[in-house]
């Protein structure tokens, strides 16, 4: 049985990786061609109603690592007390979430591609390790960004909100970050501030 989830996990991020080197091979063949974001993505955006590249911009700027020479959301990765954990698969990241609620609180860690906070948002879950689940995680993370939109308001707002919902100056400069990767891998055109709820 473990052996077929781990098998089912590599199948899903090699496909994941495949996908995304074949969406930047047919991108770089055009000068005005953007990167999509991959159909996980798409999907998950589309179903909480947020622009997809703004979802897909969040889990780079949350869980992105090199591979391949490029920066790719990492599933497996955990942040406990602000220091970041990545994992070769599902089950010992979810090892690490246990070692970590030994020793922090629940308020203190992040899982997944869109580094959901476990204490904050543990009514949107049954179990911790269930967040590791890319589409449960991309799912959430979906909502919460959602939940932070107001109609009308730059979806910039919304993210600075997804990390902070306080505001400030953390939520400012996380902002920056994350419209540094949208400005990087999508069209620099992107509208941000329409009133569309969805944008695949």
């Amino acid at each position: 049985m473990a052996a077929s989830v781990a098998a089912r996990e590599r199948g899903w991020l090699r496909k994941l990786t495949s996908g995304m080197m074949l969406v930047i091979s047919l991108a770089s063949h055009s000068p005005q061609a953007s990167e999509i974001p991959p159909p996980a993505y798409q999907l998950a955006a589309q179903q909480a109603g947020v622009p997809s590249p703004v979802l897909y911009a969040v889990a780079l700027q949350e869980s992105g690592t090199q591979l391949n020479g490029r920066i790719v959301p990492w599933p497996w990765t955990l942040n406990v007390a602000g220091r970041a954990e990545r994992y070769a698969t599902r089950q010992e990241a979810c090892a690490g979430i246990r070692r970590a609620l030994s020793r922090v609180k629940v308020t203190r860690i992040d899982v997944g591609l869109a580094q959901i906070n476990l204490g904050y948002h543990a009514h949107r879950y049954k179990a911790h390790c269930e967040v590791l689940d890319p589409y449960r995680n991309l799912a959430i993370a979906g909502q919460i960004l959602h939940e932070q939109h107001r109609a009308g308001q730059d979806w910039l707002l919304t993210i600075g909100r997804y990390h902070r919902p306080a505001g400030g100056a953390p939520a400012a400069r996380y902002r920056h970050s994350v419209s540094q990767h949208l400005v990087r891998l999508f069209d620099p055109d992107l509208s941000l501030s329409s009133n569309r709820s969805s944008a695949p």
